[in-house]
This record gives C-alpha cells, sequence and structure tokens, in this order.
C-alpha cells in the first residue's frame, strides 16, 4: 500500500470516520472487507458528503447500492484493492448505417443525463448524448443517432426561453430530415415542457418523444437504458408523430408508456412508473421492439406534412390552487406586478369562495383572462351546476374544461404570446389542438391503484413479478 495518504481523502483529523480510515490504513476509493458488528460488508469506500454525518462510512456494496457503517460498528477493515473512480463514460460516435431511421437525440439534461457527485451526495448533471449512448449502446441497433446538447439543466430550471429554444431545435432537426426527435429531460417538470412543445410545434410529420429516468445511471435500477431504447425505438419506427412522453409504465422493467404530452402528469416522487395519463388512456405501449397502440385518435407518422413552429410565450402568467380561506390580497398582488394571465384550479366541478368575487372583477377589469381548472386533476369543470360556479362566470372567469391546471397554465402563456384580445385568447383556449381537451372521459381514463382491495390485488398479481 503506497504512502502517504492523499491530502485530498482526509481533511483533518476531527472527522471520526476519516480516523477510523487512518487507523486501518485504508483509503477512500479502497475495495475493502469490513467486519462490523451487524455483519461483513465488500465494497468500496466512497468520499462522503461534506455535508453527511462524519461519523459514517459510506461503502458502495456489490450490488450497487450504498451503505453507511457508524465507526463504533466497525472491527475490522481489510484493502482488497485500490482504484480511484472517475465517474465519467466516455464518448462515442454512432456508427452510421443506411437501412437505419435517423434519429436525433436534443440533450437537456435532467436525472438520465446525471451521475452522482459523490462531494455532495447531490446528483448532477453530467452526461453529454455522446455519453449516454457510450452507456447503452444498444440504441446504435435501432437508428442512427446525432446528438445535440441544447441545455445542460435539471429541469426546475427549464424556463419559457428553454422551451422555445428545443422547439426551435427540433423544427431544425426535422427540417434537416430527421425521422425522429428524442429529447432527454428532467422529469420533474417534463410535462409543462410536454404541453409547451404540443403547442409550439404543431402537425409535427414525426414523432418527437421526450424521456427521463427517475434514478441515476450509476444505480443499480435506473430506469435509465430502457426509457432510452423504448424512446429510441418509438422516434425511430413509431407512428405516433406527436409529442409524448416515454417512461415505465409498471414499476417493474416490462414496459414503457407512450403518454400524450397535454394528458400526462408526474404523479410520485420516487416511483419509476411515476407519469400518468390523466382523464384518458396512454397512447401506446412500447416493449422489446413493440409498439402496440391503446388509442386510435392519433396523428400518423407523414413526413410530407409540414410541421408549424409557433413558439411564442408570455410569461405574465401563473398557476393558484384554491385552499380554504384564500385571500383577495393574492389576486391584488398578482395584477399590481403585471400578470395577465390566471389559472385557478377551483374545488370540486370549479370553486372559490365568495371573499375572492370582488378581487376576481377587479383582475378581469384591469384585463386579467382567468381560466378555471379542477384541483382533482380527473373530470371536467362544470360550472352550471351550482350558484357559485354561475356567479363565477358572471365575473368573467372561463371553465377550462378537462384541461390539467399545468397544462392550462402553459397554454394560456402560449395563447397571450398571440394576442391579449379577450375573444381571441379564448378562441385559442378552447380550441383543441392535441387532446389537451375532450370530449368525454374513457371508463378507464380515472384509476387509482387504492391498495387492500382484492380487484386491485388480483390485478397487481398479474401484472408485477
Amino acid at each position: 500500500m503506497s504512502e502517504p495518504h492523499d491530502p485530498e481523502d482526509y481533511r483533518g483529523y476531527r472527522d471520526p470516520a476519516k480516523a477510523t480510515l487512518i487507523k486501518h490504513k485504508i483509503r477512500v476509493w479502497s475495495d475493502v472487507k469490513m467486519d462490523t458488528a451487524d455483519g461483513v460488508f465488500e465494497g468500496l469506500i466512497l468520499p462522503r458528503a461534506e455535508t453527511e454525518n462524519p461519523f459514517h462510512i459510506v461503502l458502495k456494496l456489490r450490488n450497487g447500492y450504498n451503505v453507511g457503517v457508524h465507526v463504533d460498528r466497525i472491527h475490522t477493515v481489510t484493502e482488497l484493492g485500490y482504484k480511484k473512480a472517475h465517474y465519467k463514460i466516455p464518448e462515442k460516435a454512432f456508427p452510421y448505417d443506411p437501412v437505419k431511421p435517423n434519429v436525433t437525440l436534443l440533450g437537456t439534461g435532467g436525472t438520465i443525463a446525471s451521475r452522482l457527485d459523490y462531494r455532495t451526495g447531490a446528483v448532477i448533471p453530467a452526461f453529454s448524448p455522446g455519453e449516454l449512448y457510450g452507456a447503452v449502446p444498444e440504441l446504435a441497433d435501432i437508428a442512427n443517432l446525432t446528438t445535440k446538447k441544447i441545455y445542460a439543466v435539471f429541469s426546475e430550471n427549464m424556463t419559457p426561453e428553454t422551451w422555445i429554444g428545443t422547439a426551435k431545435a427540433i423544427d431544425e432537426e426535422i427540417r434537416a430530415g430527421a425521422d425522429g426527435i428524442v429529447i432527454g429531460h428532467g422529469t420533474d417538470t417534463m410535462h409543462y415542457t410536454s404541453a409547451a412543445l404540443t403547442f409550439m410545434v404543431q402537425d409535427p410529420p414525426v414523432p418527437i418523444i421526450m424521456v427521463g429516468s427517475q434514478r441515476s445511471s450509476d444505480r443499480p435500477s435506473s430506469d435509465a437504458a430502457l426509457n432510452l431504447i423504448d424512446a429510441t425505438y418509438a422516434a425511430a419506427y413509431g407512428d405516433i408523430a406527436e409529442v409524448l412522453v416515454c417512461m415505465f409504465g409498471p414499476t417493474s422493467d416490462q414496459y414503457d408508456l407512450l403518454h400524450r404530452g397535454t394528458r400526462v402528469r408526474k404523479m410520485h416522487s420516487s416511483y419509476r412508473s411515476t407519469f400518468r395519463t390523466i382523464s384518458d388512456t396512454p397512447v401506446a405501449t412500447v416493449r422489446k421492439g413493440e409498439i402496440r397502440t391503446i388509442k386510435t385518435d392519433y396523428r400518423r407518422r407523414d413526413k410530407n406534412r409540414e410541421l408549424k413552429l409557433d413558439a411564442v410565450f408570455d410569461d405574465r402568467v401563473t398557476i393558484l390552487y384554491y385552499y380554504p380561506n384564500m385571500k383577495p390580497d393574492l389576486i391584488d398582488a398578482l395584477v399590481a406586478n403585471g400578470y395577465k394571465g390566471i389559472v385557478i384550479a377551483g374545488t370540486g366541478l370549479g370553486h372559490f369562495n365568495k371573499p375572492l368575487y370582488p378581487a376576481i372583477k377587479r383582475a378581469i377589469a384591469a384585463g386579467v383572462h382567468i381560466y378555471m381548472t379542477v384541483e382533482t386533476l380527473w373530470g371536467y369543470v362544470q360550472m352550471y351546476v351550482y350558484d357559485t360556479g354561475r356567479d363565477i362566470m358572471d365575473l368573467g372567469v372561463v371553465p377550462a374544461g378537462n384541461m390539467i391546471p399545468e397544462t392550462a397554465y402553459v397554454k394560456l402563456g402560449w395563447a397571450l404570446g398571440h394576442t391579449h384580445d379577450r375573444e381571441e385568447v379564448k378562441k385559442l383556449m378552447l380550441t383543441p389542438i392535441c387532446g389537451e381537451l375532450t370530449e368525454r372521459e374513457p371508463i378507464d381514463g380515472y384509476l387509482i391503484m387504492q391498495g387492500g382491495l382484492p380487484e386491485i390485488e388480483q390485478f397487481l398479481l398479474k401484472h408485477r413479478r
């Protein structure tokens, strides 16, 4: 074993974990056998995040998961080897096959393009699109991939400007002859971007597939590879020429779902099957090179169709999720700060309390466009049923059918990017473009897997492994 220890590995001796490593003559990045009061562990000593507990040594086990071992539980540590890791996958040039379709992969960032930073313990954007191919060589069996890294941000940092930039990049690639587009994107706000791109890139001749992952690529349970493979296949060979989100269907590695960009929403903070189509069904499944359609009313691939780029957005728009005792000064403050559009997610069929009425009336008189959606997510705004809804419509609030609140927010910003004329905005908002408004909800468009019910238990037993 070489001496002295790397000073980057040990920044002082007041750290109990580092002192323990020095006592046993073990370095960070050593492959070790650790005998503890809880049993024997084998794995790689990792740099501990700077903000983590100084009494724990972090060990990456053989199965790929990490475990923290308290120093007081350690009996002996034996070094089996040493190799300082560099968490970077080399980029590879994509092989070209004239028989295969040409797909462009646009990288924006997110977990599908991330690794773990062991210094801070945070997931950070790291992989370029070329590195993604280096990590998932199966992509070369599907299509000829051109990669462009247009952004390198987590999805919470996406803005209307990046939506517009992405729309323009899609337009450029399709006009250059791409047979399909894949967009790597973080999952947290993917449904906002998918809605924005649906309005900004209309009548696309080829599929536009958004894809992400819930778990970073260095984790054994990562969904990045399967999602990327299925998204690329859907872009290369699929017949659904719309903006779609491709993510896990069930929680296990069985198949992906293709969700319409205006009807999809992230519904769980950590499940790999987090994305769900709301008040409708997914468009298709993708599994092992096979696309099985669920819906039939989709726009089909047609390379002769002319794409309509309509990339505008007025960002003076917001969403308000109504809650009991909401105060009117919130509405007044938005107007005072120059907001021109408000989407309200109301209770029940589309309601809010009477104390807001005067502020809503003042806002509409000031030229603010206000649209009602439902905070239940599933279902329709029905403001003719109760006096409350009728009174709210009399104020000038416009019911937005069964648009998801986030989709309504994006569409209102897009509509106001064209005009502020009240009737023209209303016409744009209530004219369906691609599934954001539907006439009815299918019988299987509302499905919540409520645990404990016998019929759900039987369904899960059939579809999980």
